[in-house]
């Protein structure tokens, strides 16, 4: 098929998740004319994602660079909430209500006092809680919760909600969007042009940015050298109802680890329970599985007994671009004219602020950010991709 060529942006971000969407409009607010191409813009891993905003009770070992980032982005929510509330005219689902993470045994208890102790030796503020003092603060926990920890500062925000505003606010600031795949990343003269639609529409660009989630690694044409390590991680989530006779169900976000493994329940303030997640290394499979949904209700009812009480209203399957570092790439790409920002894992929706922030100041200025250098795709080398089947 002949290709047909389209306006030229000023920049061009390939998908239009929560990352893509909040790049274009930080770019469009710098006057940059600005274009997503995404089939389904607001889509993509945000309709999955339970929204925690969980910078402290999600600290992992050997993370602490990522650490900083994400405390960045956390101070940022409150101002960016109120402003993409007003850019938009939508209410984000934003609440400050605080996590209780707790442990059910002696082994789990032990792991969530570890956590702790990271938690303090990074100078962060947890309090350690008894069972007795966690069920006075979440009534509907199980007798026997064994102890915990209090995180006022780790909040919750709908990501749903999130990519709608952003999405609003985007077509507000002048964004144009194509919606279609993009096919294949344009080169010439050793610098992205822009791309190529799978309708065979060239969209030429001073500069894109792929900001395509999991499906990232995937954009054909885009150099071997600089294709970005990006791999899909399931995670499979439950959404319940709580009616009204059981409300207030539970005040902030729980989390548990039970047997070792993680759950959560975020409450939101429509009456959706959300339970999730799983992490499963399963390539391109979405599917939704039996025993995916077995083992959340079976450790939330562990965690509280009353949610069989409440009726089951969606399953979901979701995929989170994981990197080698579990870290997202923010940056140039090494390829002159091609930047990227993905591989934000399980942290996309807490690092959204940040990393609009980020590219909107590295488009509109060409100067990447102290935060941002630690991130760049340059860290891992010349990692080579294979294009999976």
């Amino acid at each position: 098929m002949p290709s047909r060529t389209s306006d030229t942006s000023d920049v061009l971000v390939v998908g239009g998740g929560i990352i893509g969407l909040v790049t274009a409009w930080r770019a469009a607010q710098r006057g940059l004319a600005t274009a997503v191409v995404d089939p389904a813009p607001g889509g993509g891993a945000a309709q999955v994602a339970a929204g925690m905003l969980a910078a402290v009770t999600e600290l992992h070992y050997g993370e602490e660079t990522l650490l900083a980032l994400n405390l960045r982005s956390a101070r940022r929510y409150p101002e960016f909430a109120a402003e993409l509330t007003e850019a938009s005219g939508r209410d984000l689902g934003y609440r400050r209500c605080g996590t209780l993470a707790v442990a059910l045994d002696a082994d789990d208890r032990a792991h969530l006092r570890e956590l702790h102790a990271l938690q303090q030796r990074c100078g962060l503020e947890s309090q350690w809680l008894s069972g007795r003092e966690c069920r006075r603060l979440e009534p509907m926990l199980a007798p026997g919760v064994r102890g915990g920890l209090r995180v006022d500062g780790d909040h919750q925000i709908d990501p749903r909600r999130l990519a709608a505003a952003l999405l609003a606010a985007c077509e507000r600031a002048g964004v144009v969007f194509h919606r279609v795949w993009a096919e294949r990343l344009d080169v010439a003269g050793g610098r992205a042009t822009g791309v190529t639609t799978a309708d065979g529409t060239a969209l030429a660009a001073g500069r894109v940015v792929l900001a395509g989630g999991s499906l990232s690694g995937r954009l054909a044409g885009v150099p071997r050298e600089v294709l970005p390590p990006v791999r899909p991680v399931k995670g499979q989530v439950l959404r319940l109802t709580v009616p009204r006779r059981l409300a207030p169900f539970l005040s902030r976000t729980v989390r548990a680890v039970v047997r070792g493994g993680q759950v959560y329940l975020v409450p939101r303030e429509n009456g959706e329970l959300v339970v999730g997640a799983t992490s499963e290394e399963l390539g391109w499979d979405t599917t939704v599985t039996a025993g995916g949904v077995y083992e959340l209700l079976r450790d939330a009812h562990e965690l509280v007994p009353g949610i069989t009480e409440l009726p089951l209203t969606e399953t979901r399957a979701g995929l989170r671009p994981g990197s080698p570092d579990n870290a997202p790439l923010l940056g140039p790409s090494g390829l002159d004219g091609l930047l990227l920002a993905t591989g934000h894992h399980r942290n996309g929706v807490l690092l959204t602020p940040v990393t609009g922030d980020v590219m909107g100041q590295l488009l509109g200025d060409g100067e990447l950010p102290q935060e941002a250098r630690p991130f760049t795709p340059q860290r891992f080398g010349a990692v080579l991709m294979e294009q999976p089947a």
